[in-house]
């Protein structure tokens, strides 16, 4: 391996040096013959010494069996990793994820193809995250396994705290080691395993008869063709209770408002509180308020007319700050107010995104942001953008998902036409 890795150094080397004689183009012709001297004995090193280590190597590793895997070992390595009784995560020395067993999707509440290629520090809150990179970095250096506590976003102000083993792995064919992340199961995870189990164990047949092997078959078929064509409640009960949001929402902006309540404040008032606790902790409607109907290509000047947040972040003073940011230093909210751009982040890697409040701090740090949504509010895509709607849920709340920023979607058209018959004309 260590072969594998100067070769590769050098070989980069070889390339740093062949890119500044490339720059050889640009000199006075009485100075190019130097640099000619100089190319010349680059492609002998090329030829005599780069590529004859190349050959030793491909040899070596063919002699090691480094050749092509068996396809049938290579699945049976991958069904073994789906099914280890531990939540596992093979990262790279970047901490990005490259495979993620079922148990520790369940525990990132995630699924494995879109983890995939993202950094598993996302997955963390913003204290944790340079610590779990560090350790990282230093077991793909060949610095020996570590362990560690990390601490997810859950319930409480403590989160989860799970224990965290660290070792390096060294897959054939490859310049460098990979790391192997096993975490401890919870509770929850143990359960489901269990279950699993139960439902795996096939049934003992009762004493002195022995089961028709034909028939067997035919009633593990007919058990297999009822489990899959079984609904799944949980999502059916999420698209009923998605389907009740649209039908509060559209009942709240329908209902025929009081004299004092048809300013576009009361009209976002009732929307805001459909949204907030059921769907989201954190509801921010930012609207422009100047006519921009004569220019469309000026966005106009947005102002803050709805900010809601949770119980403990009212009861902390944490509300205010954020109602007094100016949209214009949201870099989200400016973006869907300019370009009608709607946004879903899950484990918003920039910690910027939203902006700061008065103090300095990024708002989606302090509040602890596990994922977010930012709609324009926009009656058609003809129609210019009336202002923007931004959706946060923190803690261990469940990350928005596809379907629901969807809803969010339709939801902001339907505010928007409510918004423009509310804004003066």
């Amino acid at each position: 391996m260590s072969g594998v890795q100067e070769y590769g150094a050098e070989l980069a080397d070889f390339r740093s040096r062949v890119a500044e004689l490339q720059t050889a183009r640009a000199l006075p012709a009485q100075e190019r013959l130097a640099v000619l001297d100089a190319a010349l004995i680059e492609l002998q090193h090329a030829a005599e010494v780069l590529w004859p280590r190349y050959e030793r190597l491909a040899a070596d590793d063919l002699a090691r069996g480094g050749g092509r895997a068996d396809p049938h070992e290579q699945q049976l390595l991958r069904a073994l990793f789906q099914r280890l009784p531990v939540a596992v995560v093979l990262l790279d020395r970047d901490c990005v994820v490259r495979r993620m067993n079922d148990l520790a999707a369940q525990l990132f509440r995630t699924r494995p193809g879109y983890a995939a290629g993202r950094p598993l520090t996302d997955s963390l809150p913003p204290g944790g995250r340079a610590v779990l990179r560090s350790q990282v970095a230093a077991v793909a250096r060949g610095e020996g396994g570590r362990g560690l506590v990390v601490r997810l976003p859950g319930p409480g102000s403590d989160g989860t705290t799970l224990p965290v083993t660290l070792a390096a792995l060294h897959p054939p064919g490859e310049p460098y080691p990979a790391v192997l992340a096993a975490f401890q199961p919870t509770a929850g995870a143990e359960d489901a395993a269990d279950a699993e189990d139960a439902v795996a164990t096939p049934a003992v047949p009762a004493p002195g008869r022995d089961p028709v092997p034909a028939q067997a078959d035919a009633e593990a078929d007919a058990d297999d063709r009822l489990s899959t064509a079984r609904p799944d409640l949980d999502e059916v009960t999420r698209h009923a209770q998605l389907l009740d949001l649209l039908d509060d929402m559209a009942t709240a902006l329908l209902a025929p408002p009081a004299p004092a309540d048809g300013g576009p404040e009361a009209v976002l008032g009732r929307a805001a509180a459909v949204l907030h606790g059921r769907f989201a902790d954190w509801v921010i409607v930012d609207v422009i308020t100047d006519d921009v109907s004569a220019d469309p290509a000026r966005p106009g000047i947005a102002r803050r007319l709805v900010t809601l947040g949770p119980p403990e972040a009212v009861a902390g003073g944490r509300v205010a700050p954020v109602a007094e940011q100016d949209p214009a230093g949201c870099p989200l909210v400016a973006e869907a107010l300019r370009d009608g751009v709607a946004a879903l982040r899950v484990r918003p890697p920039d910690a910027d995104a939203f902006g700061r409040d008065a103090s300095g701090a990024p708002v989606l740090v302090r509040e602890e942001v596990t994922s977010l949504l930012c709609v324009p509010l926009r009656p058609s895509p003809a129609e210019p953008v009336r202002g923007a709607l931004t959706l946060f849920r923190t803690g261990g709340r469940g990350a928005f998902e596809m379907a629901e920023a969807g809803v969010a979607d339709r939801v902001s058209r339907h505010i928007a036409l409510a918004l423009s018959r509310a804004l003066p004309q």
